[in-house]
């Protein structure tokens, strides 16, 4: 019934077309596959593979579609292995019905979008598999701009713009940045640069809290 009434929802809205819906994780991972999505919504609790495991069979099978997690769940257990397995958001099914397309859309251009809870999740559990201690090789002072703005849910797009550069070069900084502080995913970098003292705690959750708001 949940799954009824998001998709009946989401294809009432301009620029947004469900392509399909599966029962459970292997189901999902099989359709995305095949239809090749640039959003998927995914719950984390389902018969058989579940969420995490779902986004691992994404994975495995080179997806490029960004997961965006949709669940009643709040326990930091299982919120912080979506996250490490490769979500790019995370909202609870009683979210504001306009709240949940700002999200798909936000996630489809790239943002990081996390509750501020969720946030606050990660960095007590240190972020993630993303610790790096002194022996990581110290960044640029490009790179460290391009970490900021991605520490701020910016997408590629806007930090060339914010920058004035290409979004190739852009492209190229971001996997440096990855590469130089082994970490798998924009997420963790985002959350590093808050740890570190790059970017703002604060600064961090309230551009999570404004990107649910975006239209």
């Amino acid at each position: 019934m949940v799954r009824q009434g998001l998709r009946t929802f989401l294809e009432l809205q301009e620029g947004i077309e469900v392509v399909g819906e599966a029962a459970d994780g292997a189901q999902c991972a099989e359709l995305a596959a095949e239809l090749k999505p640039d959003v998927i919504l995914l719950d984390l609790v389902m018969p058989g593979v579940d969420g995490v495991g779902a986004m691992e069979l994404l994975r495995e099978a080179g997806s490029t579609a960004r997961v965006l997690v949709v669940t009643s769940f709040t326990d930091r257990r299982m919120i912080i292995p979506a996250i490490r397995a490769g979500a790019r958001g995370y909202v609870y099914k009683d979210v504001d019905p306009s709240a949940l397309a700002a999200a798909v859309r936000s996630v489809h251009a790239g943002h990081v979008l996390l509750e501020p809870e969720v946030a606050a999740a990660l960095l007590d559990s240190g972020g993630g598999n993303g610790e790096t201690g002194p022996q990581a090789p110290p960044l640029t002072a490009r790179e460290r701009e391009v970490l900021v703005l991605i520490a701020q849910g910016r997408s590629n797009r806007e930090i060339a713009r914010a920058l004035v550069l290409a979004e190739k070069t852009v492209k190229t900084h971001v996997s440096n940045i990855l590469m130089k502080l082994g970490v798998a995913d924009r997420t963790q970098a985002a959350l590093w640069a808050v740890r570190h003292g790059i970017a703002p705690e604060d600064e961090e959750r309230g551009s999570a809290r404004g990107a649910s708001q975006q239209v």
